[in-house]
């Protein structure tokens, strides 16, 4: 029955899909939304992603939720609580694909005002707390397509940092929540440190954060990205991958990327030597006359 229910759910949407991804006169927009949801922790990719986010996208980009944007926010936060600690299992498609979603609705609130400063800040605490204990760090799983957790979880938090409705302690917060998501000891070898990083540049462009505190974050991360001190009989490389990633992947962002934080130029300098500490065999440090 669980199967005839899904082939026939996935015809009714590949329809809506077809019609222009028009909301249907048929059935409430709740039943709708409801479906929709429990499609997101399906472990079809289709109906994850082929249709249930492509349909709530663009219904939230083209307003249909915004009386509604709330109720649909405390939805996918709650989302993130389902299976939270497992590590295998397919719980994780319902988290992270969750938390793509409320990316969408933050930033709908981000380009529209919609949401109060209490609905985002409790949904920011919600996220932080999530990233910090997502243990399943799966990029794809076979036969069942793309997980990518955290970095559906760094999207949401790139959302969290351009809210009017945060300021700089809150900003600090995510920061330190990239960090610690950075320094995980689970490599992450799926495109998430490209998210993270771009959610540090979302965090920096905001120019509130000031850079005493951004060479500290940067040198928490720096302490981990050098092959030399790492413990005895780990792998070097692995054990140092998401740091020197990440540290790589944010200057090349505030290097080549659209955005001029106001740091720009010394947080560069501070990523430069940080990188040339941790690479002396390919980046010599610079002679500077002691």
């Amino acid at each position: 029955m669980t199967g005839r229910m899904t082939a026939m759910g996935a015809g009714y949407w590949r329809g809506v899909v077809r019609d222009g991804v028009q909301v249907p006169p048929d059935r409430s927009l709740g039943d709708l939304t409801a479906e929709l949801t429990s499609m997101l922790g399906s472990p079809d990719p289709e109906l994850r992603d082929g249709l249930a986010l492509q349909v709530l996208t663009v219904w939230i980009g083209r307003g249909v939720y915004d009386d509604l944007l709330v109720g649909l926010g405390d939805g996918m936060v709650a989302g993130l609580r389902v299976g939270i600690g497992e590590s295998e299992g397919t719980s994780v498609f319902r988290r992270s694909w969750s938390a793509r979603v409320i990316a969408q609705v933050l930033r709908r609130d981000n380009d529209a005002e919609l949401l109060s400063g209490s609905d985002v800040l409790r949904w920011g605490d919600l996220i932080a707390v999530w990233m910090l204990r997502e243990e399943d760090v799966r990029g794809w799983i076979p036969g069942q397509g793309t997980a990518r957790a955290v970095a559906h979880g760094a999207d949401a938090i790139a959302a969290l940092a351009s809210s009017r409705h945060l300021e700089r302690l809150g900003l600090t917060v995510l920061l330190d929540v990239l960090a610690d998501r950075v320094l995980d000891t689970n490599p992450l070898l799926s495109g998430e440190i490209d998210h993270l990083a771009a959610a540090a540049v979302q965090v920096v462009v905001r120019d509130l954060v000031g850079l005493e505190v951004l060479e500290q974050w940067i040198a928490r991360i720096a302490s981990e990205a050098d092959p030399e001190f790492v413990v005895l009989g780990a792998d070097p490389h692995l054990s140092t991958h998401n740091a020197q990633t990440f540290l790589r992947t944010l200057h090349l962002l505030l290097l080549l990327g659209p955005h001029r934080p106001k740091t720009r130029a010394d947080l560069l300098l501070v990523i430069s030597e940080a990188l040339q500490f941790s690479n002396p065999q390919h980046l010599p440090r610079w002679v500077t006359g002691k």
